[in-house]
């Protein structure tokens, strides 16, 4: 066996393909690089819960629906208020999603057409819970959602108490689409067990966020951030990278365990880096980054991931640190959902065995003789 399950196929599904070899990453077919191009958050989620595009009528009926669930529960909310602001921020997500499910209508009602209305509830409640948090850690009143706002605008509204540049919302709307699904990632994996055993979905959905707050799956754009604070200028940057590989040091935001080139998500969220940073005065995050990608491309061989660009392109948005990886489930609660979905869909029990390595012939010894 390999560790890690490493390249193990642990099932079959229609929701997502990458090809690491030649650096695509396809949602039911369709490429990451067109759905960026073209599509939106809300289409993309619409197409990841029906395994197609929807008809002009169907998108305005699916982003009416996704806009009349944005609103947290106020009892949701009441409890909010009472979870200490100083706790990770990734901790009370995975705790008010649990709370979630006990005010939802179909919280218990495992039927097909109640698991798909909790699917694009939680979907829909996903980004005003974050910013909810993002609030409450920082003091200040959560603000309710605007329905005349896009998803993506709506949470940057709700973020920061005011309505975003166009532009920086239609980035932020870009980063949903790429972080949406990614096939059997650890958070993704741990939904599918959980709803493998016909749990409810908040419950399969809270087993998700459990696995995401890992520093080895959620927080390594957080981490990549911290760094380039660190070294503060473009200058530096050549110099700290060698010196952190002679000292074995991993630079976060790099290289990935199924991708053998370039992560397609790389390659938008570098131009969007430079594209916020210039709309926004201060391209030095952009330049130190690529300083860095250079570096480490010419020392190791490894391409910048997801998470490399991402960090860069988040601060700039005015995100903040800590809410980077609660960021993340805003836009993979639409990919978990769908494999929840899909494991309800055709489920059989996920339960693999374990190569066993230790003694078989081992005699008891009574304990006063030990």
């Amino acid at each position: 066996p390999k560790a890690g399950l490493e390249d193990v196929v642990a099932g079959t599904s229609e929701i997502c393909f990458i090809d690491g070899h030649e650096g695509r990453l396809l949602y039911h077919g369709y490429d990451i690089h067109d759905l960026v191009a073209h599509s939106t958050f809300e289409e993309t989620v619409f197409l990841l819960f029906h395994n197609r595009l929807p008809s002009r009528q169907e998108l305005a009926d699916f982003d009416a629906a996704l806009r009349a669930e944005r609103a947290l529960p106020p009892q949701g909310l009441s409890l909010l208020a009472t979870l200490p602001a100083s706790a990770h921020p990734m901790a009370l997500l995975r705790t008010m999603v649990s709370a979630l499910g006990l005010y939802d209508p179909d919280g218990e009602d495992n039927s097909p057409e109640a698991s798909r209305r909790k699917a694009l509830r939680l979907t829909a409640q996903m980004a005003t819970l974050v910013a909810a948090i993002g609030r409450h850690r920082d003091g200040k009143a959560p603000i309710a959602p605007d329905r005349g706002l896009a998803h993506a605008a709506d949470f940057l509204y709700m973020l920061q108490g005011r309505a975003p540049d166009p532009a920086d919302a239609r980035v932020f709307d870009a980063a949903l689409i790429m972080h949406a699904d990614h096939e059997l990632n650890a958070s993704t994996f741990a939904a599918r067990v959980t709803a493998g055993t016909l749990s409810d979905l908040y419950s399969a959905v809270t087993s998700a966020v459990g696995a995401l707050k890992g520093p080895l799956h959620g927080g390594a754009n957080e981490a990549v951030m911290r760094m380039l604070r660190e070294i503060d200028d473009p200058e530096r940057a050549e110099a700290y990278v060698k010196q952190a590989l002679a000292q074995k040091r991993k630079i976060m935001g790099f290289g990935h365990r199924v991708y053998r080139t370039e992560d397609p998500r790389a390659t938008h969220l570098r131009r969007y880096s430079l594209e916020v940073g210039e709309r926004h005065g201060d391209t030095r995050w952009y330049r130190m980054s690529r300083r860095i990608e250079e570096v480490v491309l010419a020392e190791k061989g490894l391409f910048p991931n997801v998470d490399f660009f991402s960090a860069s392109t988040y601060y700039m948005l005015g995100i903040p640190l800590d809410l980077f990886t609660p960021v993340f489930a805003v836009s993979r609660i639409s990919g978990w959902c769908a494999h929840i979905l899909e494991q309800y869909g055709n489920n059989r029990l996920i339960r693999p065995r374990a190569q066993y390595v230790g003694p078989t012939r081992e005699t008891y010894i009574p304990l006063d003789e030990r």
